[in-house]
Formats: structure tokens, C-alpha cells, sequence
């Protein structure tokens, strides 16, 4: 499981445990972590001898972390240049970086480096850059660039970008993960991001990325007397005449393989393309989930309803979206909205949803009293008691016509089987991306193509689980 906390509780852990240790020495262990991956990325093109690296800092610790990781460069004979950018910069990293050879400069380098570390601010700074931050990065831009703990100019706390910020290629945090590793637009800023580890005792984490181990772990297995009734039956009432392909679609990811039946109840012509292409999915009934919305059109609210009235869990997307009822008590939903379509739930704009989706996701709780999946680059799971989860896998491709129709039916033979609605949406988002990722291994890919891999994706992960 990736964690990641807030700022006040990477603080008070810190405090905790710097209270037990030598003074200087947690500083230590992260300028120890973060020289030794900037080693690790120098030594790409071979030998690190003679390499140069400029240190942007600010000042406080974050400052520090880079000056005694650059003494650590500099003794292994990486030509360290540190820009200052405070009149209060580190002292004790100063002094040990001009011990170990380094050099103070106040103006850019006259050779370009091989590699810039921002140190310019923290996890205590705010969004956006003061002018001389960003003269500084003007002055060395083109230069891949690895973040000290966070991207500087970034929320640390939302993920929230606000004015000029860094964007690098590698971001080096210690301790834990914060939010902005996670929640975009900021992740996409702090480009790959590498934890060391300070041995911090931390409280339950703020947010949560699932890894393949966590998902291997919730996934629903069938028992020696399993039968097809008791690994569940998802319903799926999507498509119309209008949309058919809706309806295959959503089809198509309910039958994953991780419930046992999968029901259509829909029009004529839909049901007919799904008998063509799933000759196992039978008709009305009884189910333990639906599916709802996708390609509905005007029988959405219909669909929805009726849908309701059985009392079992529900996902409800699209079409279905603009009829989900308000209020509490709906923990039993799993409301999957795109940035658009959760912009016209809210009645604001698209572009703010897509600035700030933590905030608006969990506004959508609040309003409707269920379990919000909002979609995107890094898709946000929130649930109705706080919690909040972060799908990370996927790739660009995934962004084609129908692949949410899909992750919808994954969803819901997940509710069939037995999952919580917060585990169904994460877990379901998890293998959606996985799978998309996976098929896109040659290149672009259609939402079939996103149904068609997702039995790899399971097939692996559960033998991984049993090794």
C-alpha cells in the first residue's frame, strides 16, 4: 500500500522521533537517501566523476537535506554548484558542503549542469514561486530536474497548483507520501517519486494508493463449494437502441470472471449484440449488484429506479448520474462521474473541478451521501466516512470512447462477489487501469481491448499471490 499523510502529521511525526535521535542525524538520513538516488541517476550514462549538479536552495531543512546531499556528491567527485536563494540558507549544510569541495555561486552557472536539485521550498511552502525561484529555474531550464520532498510551488496538502511550480522529472520524498504525490495536477509535477524511508511511526495514512499486493488481497476467490449464485450475479441495465454499445461494453466488464452470472435486462437489439458476443449472460432476476446509466438516455431514470428498488448495491454512471438521489444514507452507491459530468452534478465548471478534484469529490459525498469515483489521469475514491483512495495505474490511452462503460461492469461484478462499494470502486479502478496498461503494451487501444485484457491482469495477479 502506498501512504501518503498530511503535512501536520509527517511534522509531529518527525518531532517524535527526532526527540529520540542524535541531534542533526534524521537530516542525515534523508541528505543520505537523496544523494544516493541522484548518484543512481547520474551513473545512467556511466561514471558520476566529473558531473555536474546545481543545488536551488531555499531555506530550512529542505535547503539542508540538499546541502549535506550535495557534500555527499561532492566527495564521490560530482562537480556540486549550490545557488542560494535565501539570505538564510542551512549553515551547518553549508559548511559541510564547502568542506567537501562544493561551491556557493549567486547567479546561474556558466556551465550548464547535468542536473538541478530543487531545494527552493518544503512541505511548509505554498503554492506558487517568488520571482527569484523562477528566475533561477528560467536560467537552467531544459535541465531534468529532481525535487527535494515535493515539487516546490505545489499544495502540498490538496495537489492543487496555484501559480508558477516545478516540474521535475524525479521527486525524492522521505518518510512517507504526501498528497501531492498522489492527486493530481500536482502529481504530474513531481514526475517518478522515490521514498526513503526515515523509520517514522505514523497514524492512519490521510490517503491510500493500492498495489498489486493489496488488490491480489481483496480480490474475490471462489471457495472448494463455490457455485455460480454464490460468487454473486451482477444486473446490468445500460445501452439502448440509441447507445448499444453501451451496454456491450458494460457487459463486457462485468464478465471479468470475478462474479458468477451476469444478467441484461435492456432493449431488444442491445440484449441481442450481447447474446452474439456473450452467449453466457441471461435475462432478468435476481442479483446482488446493478450496473446503471451507461448509454441510457432518456430511460435513465427509469432504468435507475427500478434498479434501486431491489436495495442492493449499485454503480451508477453516466446517464444515470443526472438521477442519483441526494442525502445520506446511500453508502450502497458507487457514483463514477468523469470531470465533466461531476461539474454538472455540482453546478460548477469543469475547469475547477479538474483544478481542485479532492475538494469537489468529496463535495459530491457530502451532497449525495455516497461513494465517489472520480475519473481521471489518477482516479479519486472517497467515501462517505473520509476515506480516500488513489488509482495510479493506467496510461494515456485509456482515454478512448467507451472504456468507462467498462470499468462500470468491473465495478459491479465486484459488488456481486462481495466487496465493500469503496473496495469494488478501487479495487475495479485498479485492474481497469492495469488492464488498459497492459493492452496498450503495442501501441492504442479501444475500450474492448481494456475488457479483452483484464483476465491477464487477474490471472497474474493471483498467481503472484499464490508463490
Amino acid at each position: 500500500m502506498r501512504r501518503a499523510h498530511t503535512v501536520d502529521q509527517v511534522r509531529e511525526a518527525e518531532r517524535a522521533l527526532m526527540a529520540r535521535l542524535p541531534d542533526g542525524a534524521l537530516m542525515q538520513r534523508a541528505a543520505h537517501g537523496l544523494a544516493h538516488a541522484v548518484l543512481d541517476l547520474l551513473g545512467t550514462a556511466g561514471t558520476v566523476y566529473g558531473r555536474r549538479v546545481l543545488l536551488l536552495v531555499g531555506s530550512g531543512d529542505n535547503g539542508g537535506d540538499a546541502l549535506h546531499a550535495g557534500a555527499v556528491l561532492a566527495r564521490r567527485g560530482v562537480a556540486v554548484e549550490a545557488w542560494l536563494l535565501s539570505d538564510h540558507a542551512h549553515r551547518a549544510g553549508l559548511e559541510a558542503l564547502r568542506r567537501a569541495g562544493g561551491r556557493v555561486v549567486t547567479t546561474a552557472p556558466r556551465t550548464r549542469p547535468d542536473l538541478v536539485v530543487d531545494a527552493i521550498v518544503g512541505i511548509g511552502g505554498r503554492p506558487g514561486l517568488r520571482p527569484g525561484a523562477r528566475q533561477a529555474l528560467d536560467a537552467v531550464a531544459g535541465v531534468p530536474v529532481v525535487a527535494v520532498d515535493v515539487p516546490s510551488g505545489v499544495d502540498v496538502d490538496t495537489g492543487e497548483l496555484d501559480g508558477p511550480h516545478v516540474e521535475a522529472a524525479l521527486t525524492i520524498t522521505f518518510g512517507t507520501h504526501k498528497f501531492a504525490h498522489l492527486l493530481d495536477p500536482a502529481a504530474r509535477a513531481a514526475g517518478t517519486v522515490h521514498l526513503v524511508d526515515l523509520g517514522l511511526d505514523l497514524p492512519a495514512p490521510a490517503a491510500e494508493a493500492l498495489q498489486d499486493a493489496d488488490v491480489a488481497a481483496l480480490l474475490p476467490r471462489p471457495g472448494p463449494d463455490a457455485q455460480k449464485y454464490s460468487r454473486g450475479v451482477v444486473g446490468v441495465r445500460a445501452g439502448s437502441d440509441a447507445y448499444p454499445g453501451a451496454g456491450l461494453l458494460s457487459v463486457a466488464g462485468a464478465s471479468c470472471g470475478l462474479a458468477g452470472m451476469v444478467r441484461y435486462v435492456g432493449d431488444r437489439g442491445v440484449l441481442d449484440l450481447v447474446h452474439a458476443q456473450h452467449p453466457e449472460v441471461v435475462g432478468a432476476g435476481r442479483v446482488q449488484a446493478w450496473v446503471v446509466g451507461s448509454g441510457s438516455g432518456d430511460g435513465a431514470p427509469g432504468t435507475l429506479a427500478e434498479a434501486l428498488a431491489d436495495a442492493v448495491p449499485t454503480v451508477v454512471d453516466a446517464d444515470a448520474l443526472a438521477h442519483a438521489p441526494r442525502g445520506g444514507g446511500h453508502e450502497s452507491l458507487v457514483l463514477t462521474p468523469h470531470a465533466g459530468e461531476l461539474a454538472r452534478m455540482l453546478d460548477v465548471d469543469r475547469v475547477d473541478v479538474e483544478a481542485r478534484p479532492l475538494e469537489h469529490a468529496r463535495r459530491a459525498v457530502e451532497t449525495y451521501g455516497a461513494v465517489v469515483l472520480l475519473k481521471g489521469r489518477h482516479t479519486l475514491v472517497v467515501h462517505p466516512d473520509g476515506r480516500v483512495r488513489v488509482t495510479t495505474t493506467g496510461t494515456p490511452w485509456l482515454a478512448t470512447a467507451g472504456a468507462g462503460d467498462v470499468l462500470g461492469g468491473v465495478i459491479g461484478a465486484l459488488l456481486a462477489a462481495g466487496l465493500s462499494p469503496f473496495d469494488a470502486a478501487s479495487v475495479g479502478s485498479w485492474l481497469h487501469g492495469a488492464a488498459a496498461t497492459a493492452a496498450a503494451a503495442d501501441g492504442p487501444i479501444t475500450a474492448g481491448d481494456v475488457a479483452r485484457g483484464l483476465p491477464r491482469v487477474l490471472g497474474s495477479l493471483l498467481r503472484e499471490s499464490t508463490t
